[in-house]
C-alpha cells in the first residue's frame, strides 16, 4: 500500500491469490467430508447380509447397537438365535476389523474378534476364549452363482475352552486352529485343522456305575491328546476328500478316519439349505420332518462314495480292555482274547459271506495275538451312488462287500 492509501498492483494480486487458495481449501474440505459420509460403511447392511447368507446355515444374529469407526465395525451386544424355540446365545461385543465393501455390495472382513463367551445349561458351564475368524467373505447376493454367493471364513481360531459341571472341569483344550484356503482359480478349498491339548476326565463324565468301573480299571480316568484334520473340496464335481480326521490320545491309541465322496456341489449345498429352511417354516413339524426325510433321500441320489477307511493304532488300551473284560468273567486277558478269536467266525458265519468271514477272522486273530493296528477300508472299483449301497443293504446284504470293495486287515504298515 502506498502512503496515499492506494493499493499496489502487487498487493492486489497477492490478496486475490490467498483468497483463491482459501476457497480451494474450503471446497476440498467440504468435498472430502461429503465423500467420507458417502463411503462410510453401513454396519446394519453388513449384518443383514450375514443373516441372508449364514442364516440359512444356522443361527440368526442380532445386535443391540452397531458402531462404525472407519473400517472397523463393532456389533454391540451380539446375540445368536438358533433355529427353533431355543433361547438365544449372548455373545457380547464383536469387533470386525479391516472391513471393505465390495463392488457387488458384499463385504470382506479381515478379522472378527469375539469376547470370552459361553453358556450355562442344566448345570453344565461351557466357556471359550480368544475366538476369532479371519478373512471372511460376505456375499452381496446369497443367490449368486458359484462360491461368490456363500458366506465363508478362511480361518477360525480360539484360545482355551472348557466344559465344567459344579466347578469340576470335564473337558478342555488349549486351542483350536482351522484354516480353509480358497484356491486362486476358485476351483475349491484345501483345509486343515488342529484341536490341541485336549483333556477329558472320563471318571467325572461317565456316570453309569458299570461304565465308571470300567474307566477306573482300564486306567483311563484322565485322557489327553489332540485332534487333527486335513482334506480338500473340489467344487466342480463336489468331491470332498477328507484325507485324515485323527483322534490321538496318549496311552489309548489313534483313530484315523478318511472319507472321499463326490456330488457335494454348491448347487447340492444350496438345495440342502433351501430344503432345511422350508422344513423350519412349516408350522406342522411332524409333517415337516417327514417331508424333510423324503427330500434328503432324493438329494442323496446325487452323492457317490469314492473311498473310506477307518484305522486304529493301539497304544496299550486293547490289553487293558481285554484284562477288564476277562475279569468280568473270571478269566485272564489272554483267555478273553482266545475266546473272541473263537466267537468271531461263528458270528460272521450267520451272514453267509464266506469271503468276508475269512477276512475278518484272520484280521481278528492277528490283532488279538499282537495288538498293533486294525483297519477297515472301502475301495470300490468305481464310485458307488449312495442309493445303490442302501438298496444292497436292504435287498441283498451279502453283496455289500463286493459293491463297496470292503477290505479288513490287521497290523498293516499303512
Amino acid at each position: 500500500m502506498f502512503r496515499d492509501g492506494t493499493i499496489s498492483h502487487q498487493e492486489d494480486v497477492l490478496s486475490l491469490k490467498f483468497s483463491h487458495i482459501n476457497y480451494v481449501l474450503l471446497l476440498s474440505a467440504t468435498t472430502s467430508a461429503f465423500a467420507g459420509q458417502a463411503l462410510a460403511l453401513d454396519g446394519q447392511d453388513l449384518l443383514n447380509k450375514i443373516n441372508a447368507s449364514y442364516g440359512k446355515q444356522g443361527a440368526t444374529l442380532s445386535a443391540g447397537k452397531i458402531e462404525v469407526q472407519g473400517n472397523t465395525i463393532v456389533l454391540k451386544g451380539l446375540q445368536a438365535k438358533p433355529a427353533g424355540d431355543e433361547a438365544p446365545l449372548n455373545v457380547g461385543d464383536v469387533t470386525l476389523s479391516d472391513v471393505q465393501e465390495n463392488a457387488d455390495g458384499g463385504y470382506r472382513v479381515g478379522k472378527a474378534s469375539f469376547p470370552e463367551f459361553g453358556f450355562l445349561q442344566d448345570g453344565v458351564n461351557a466357556k471359550i476364549s480368544g475366538f476369532e475368524m479371519g478373512d471372511i467373505a460376505i456375499p452381496g447376493d446369497p443367490n449368486k452363482e458359484g462360491i461368490d454367493g456363500f458366506f465363508y471364513a478362511r480361518s477360525i481360531k480360539t484360545g482355551a475352552a472348557s466344559v465344567k459341571q459344579a466347578d469340576a472341569e470335564l473337558v478342555s483344550f488349549s486351542s483350536l486352529d482351522v484354516s480353509s484356503d480358497l484356491r486362486s482359480d476358485k476351483s475349491g478349498f484345501d483345509f486343515s485343522g488342529t484341536v490341541a491339548d485336549i483333556k477329558a476326565k472320563l471318571d467325572k463324565i461317565v456316570t453309569d456305575p458299570q461304565a465308571h468301573d470300567a474307566v477306573q480299571k482300564m486306567s483311563i480316568q484322565n485322557i489327553t491328546g489332540n485332534v487333527t484334520t486335513k482334506g480338500s473340496w473340489d467344487l466342480g464335481p463336489g468331491t470332498i476328500d477328507l484325507s485324515s480326521l485323527a483322534f490321538s490320545f496318549n496311552n489309548v491309541g489313534k483313530l484315523d478316519i478318511s472319507l472321499k465322496f463326490s456330488g457335494y456341489t454348491l448347487a447340492f449345498l444350496k438345495s440342502l439349505q433351501e430344503t432345511t429352511e422350508q422344513a423350519k417354516q412349516n408350522a406342522n413339524q411332524g409333517e415337516a420332518q417327514q417331508a424333510l426325510g423324503m427330500a434328503m433321500l432324493g438329494l442323496m441320489q446325487q452323492l457317490t462314495l469314492d473311498s473310506a477307511r477307518i484305522r486304529f493304532d493301539d497304544a496299550s488300551i486293547t490289553k487293558r480292555a481285554l484284562d477288564y473284560a476277562g475279569s468280568m468273567q473270571n478269566v485272564s486277558g489272554q483267555q478273553m482274547a482266545a475266546s473272541i478269536k473263537g466267537i468271531v467266525p461263528l458270528m460272521m458265519g450267520q451272514l453267509n459271506m464266506p469271503d468276508l468271514q475269512n477276512a475278518v477272522s484272520a484280521a481278528v486273530n492277528t490283532y488279538m495275538d499282537d495288538p498293533k493296528s486294525f483297519t477297515v477300508a472301502v475301495a470300490p472299483p468305481k464310485p458307488v451312488p449312495l442309493p445303490t449301497i442302501m438298496g444292497a443293504a436292504m435287498g441283498a446284504p451279502n453283496t455289500i462287500p463286493n459293491v463297496i470293495g470292503l477290505k479288513i486287515s490287521a497290523n498293516s504298515a499303512d
